[in-house]
């Protein structure tokens, strides 16, 4: 068995497919493919995720999707010009009060999708190649 063969994709669940894919198509600007309850979400090429609708959908208590952007703040500013509304935390990932958690790792912001699952913008340049 060769799992090297094929690029691996991750996928989770949504509510509402039709709720999921405006998200994602309309207010996050990916191509998103629909093949009855299920979404491809295309993150960068053919590349993507998979987001199924499952009827007890319960959201991820986890980031199930990191996007690498150049600015963290500027895609805060932009997302919520489009309605997304950022978490805030305290502790550990103490964020600021646009929702940007800053000196203690990356520069992160998370932000929930329809079906409540977390997602996150985070400064690229801060990655590993």
């Amino acid at each position: 068995m060769d799992f090297t063969k094929h690029k691996p994709f991750s996928g989770f669940s949504v509510d509402d497919p039709d709720a999921a894919r405006t998200f994602y198509a309309e207010t996050l600007g990916f191509d998103v493919d629909q093949y009855d309850d299920m979404l491809w979400i295309k993150t960068h090429g053919d590349d993507g995720v998979l987001a199924y609708t499952k009827p007890d959908h319960e959201p991820a208590l986890f980031t199930v999707l990191n996007l690498p952007v150049d600015d963290v703040d500027d895609a805060v500013d932009d997302l919520t010009a489009r309605g997304v509304a950022f978490e805030h935390y305290d502790g550990d990932f103490k964020t600021d009060a646009k929702g940007i958690m800053r000196d203690s790792g990356p520069t992160i912001a998370w932000f929930r999708d329809p079906a409540g699952n977390v997602l996150s913008v985070i400064e690229a340049e801060t990655l590993p190649d």
